[in-house]
């Protein structure tokens, strides 16, 4: 694989050896990943780690992440956490109640100086809100806690149901970041997903916010999905770079209908075939990268000035749920159904359905379903898999020395495992450090799951295997 390190060029891969490295495995925004959580982190053990841990925040900054689930419409191909409705404020009022007391949970519970620096909102769709409940969910945050000058607010919008107005309000309370769901502009893509968005409406909503001062703005794309072909997703990746967007998101599209029944809506045979799904990857990849865009990891591309490639070259990036963010270093603190929140060593999920959320706040109690708290051998883990994900390289000597380790004897296993890797030239190894090739990059997932401890055991042996999508 030489020549591909050498040339950068995906499209020279020899499809064998993609189908190699084409295994199902973590996306990898925590660890231990979600599967291997469980019940014993409920309200009141999220509720004491929040106040145990206080004294031990001096200051560090924080994220905050808003759940907004609600959509018009399902889209077949997606796998968030949603609700289905299209009766506006009669559902999404109730909803808005529930979450403030939520917010005031973790006021209560929180640092009120504390700088916050990332404001997430995803969903759904949070502009299923008309402009006064954006205005007023911002004012529950803005009154409670303490929102940096310079904090990333982001948020992410359905073009098709976001209006001027919406945009225009967002700019005024403070957003700076936005992420438009694209997918694909194929016709019969959409109407297939169920999606349907117009690259006019799409450029128009972009011009927008560029006139309105936005730093950031990023398209999700997705490649697997029903009749794409290379060509028919290299004319939505050309109406992409007419736009060019600060950032790109390629996502592989996960079918999973034993988990997911909505997509048992979508025809299987209208999918695209292993060989085919490479190849439109591959071609966007490369085309991607000669429009200038740089390959930030996994599926993430972002041009040079954006601040995740800055964040990349100074060895700031970090993964959470929100995919690659800007900021690490950072604890997480999330509000809405099936929300997750990160503090110290901690995980904690609230639970994803209404019901239950709806009662436990109506006690004052937070909705926490399920958790985890991580051991020292997790942190470690965690540490090596971030590094990997978000530096393409481990620096064998700093984690020694934070852990009070040696590298090399204790993921003596882990080394001789990924001694096949380092043949096919994904990975060089010498005494300080491990980094990824070009090409290793690619298979980043790959590389982090020879260094997680929990795959393969646990659930697997019950026959309860835990479902993840392939790795390309």
């Amino acid at each position: 694989m030489a020549r591909v390190n050498e040339t950068e060029r995906l499209r020279d891969l020899d499809l064998s050896f993609l189908e190699k490295y084409n295994l199902q495995g973590p996306r990898y925004t925590s660890y231990p990943t979600a599967p291997e959580w469980n019940e014993s982190v409920g309200p009141e053990e999220f509720a004491a780690h929040l106040d145990r841990v206080r004294s031990d925040w001096a200051g560090r900054p924080l994220s905050i992440y808003l759940h907004i689930p609600f959509c018009k419409i399902h889209c077949t191909f997606c796998a968030c956490n949603v609700i289905i409705s299209p009766k506006g404020r009669e559902v999404s009022d109730p909803y808005l109640v529930q979450m403030e007391r939520e917010i005031e949970l973790h006021a209560l519970h929180n640092d009120p100086e504390r700088p916050v620096d990332q404001f997430h909102w995803g969903g759904g769709t949070p502009t299923y809100l008309d402009c006064d409940q954006i205005r007023q969910v911002h004012t529950m945050i803005s009154s409670r806690f303490n929102l940096a000058p310079d904090a990333e607010q982001s948020i992410e919008i359905h073009v098709s149901w976001t209006t001027d107005d919406h945009i225009r309000t967002l700019a005024e309370l403070g957003f700076n970041r936005i992420s438009m769901g694209v997918q694909d502009f194929n016709e019969k893509t959409q109407e297939a997903i169920n999606r349907f968005q117009t690259y006019e409406r799409t450029r128009e909503i972009t011009e927008l916010c560029r006139s309105l001062g936005f730093l950031g703005i990023n398209y999700d794309l997705v490649y697997g999905l029903p009749y794409q072909t290379e060509e028919t997703f290299g004319d939505s990746v050309d109406k992409v770079l007419k736009l060019r967007p600060d950032r790109i998101a390629l996502y592989n599209f996960a079918y999973l209908p034993e988990l997911m029944a909505h997509q048992r809506a979508i025809d299987a045979s209208a999918l695209p075939d292993g060989e085919t799904k490479f190849r439109i990857f591959l071609a966007a990849h490369d085309r991607f990268r000669a429009a200038g865009y740089r390959y930030i990891g996994m599926d993430h591309f972002a041009l040079p000035e954006d601040e995740l490639s800055v964040a990349l070259d100074h060895g700031t990036l970090h993964r959470n749920f929100m995919g690659f963010t800007t900021r690490a270093g950072t604890d997480l603190i999330s509000m809405g159904v099936s929300s997750i929140s990160s503090v110290t060593n901690m995980f904690a999920q609230n639970t994803k359905k209404l019901t239950r959320y709806v009662e436990a706040l109506e006690t004052k109690r937070f909705p926490t379903e399920r958790g985890f708290m991580l051991s020292r051998d997790d942190e470690l883990r965690r540490r090596v898999i971030n590094d990997l994900m978000c530096r393409g390289r481990i620096d064998k000597t700093a984690i020694g020395d934070s852990f009070d380790i040696d590298f090399n004897d204790y993921f003596s296993e882990e080394i001789d495992r990924l001694l096949p890797m380092i043949s096919d030239e994904l990975m060089v190894d010498n005494a300080s450090e491990m980094e990824m090739t070009f090409l290793g990059r690619l298979f980043a997932r790959n590389i982090a799951m020879v260094f997680d401890a929990y795959l393969g055991k646990g659930k697997a042996k019950e026959g309860k295997r835990p479902l993840f999508s392939r790795t390309l």
